[in-house]
């Protein structure tokens, strides 16, 4: 038996996908060329937690995925 809260997160998820691709095909009808048949998003989704981490964290992680300079150890001490 699935979890109430991961079903509604899914149900969510499911319905954001549906709404936002029959907007961006309206707004973007030649989108449509585009696509793989008619879909827009795939089936599959990713949910993340933080772990309470504060908004201006998450906004900096964010920012900084896919910059070269970006240290992989970033906030760990020297040896």
């Amino acid at each position: 038996m699935m979890p109430i809260m991961y079903t509604f997160i899914s149900k969510f998820i499911n319905a954001y996908k549906s709404a936002s691709s029959r907007l961006l095909k309206k707004e973007f009808p030649e989108i449509r060329k585009k696509l793989w048949e008619e879909y827009f998003w795939s089936q599959s989704f990713c949910l993340l937690t933080t772990g309470g981490a504060p908004i201006e964290v998450i906004r900096k992680y964010i920012e900084s995925q896919g910059q070269k300079n970006r240290r992989k150890d970033s906030g760990k001490e020297k040896k």
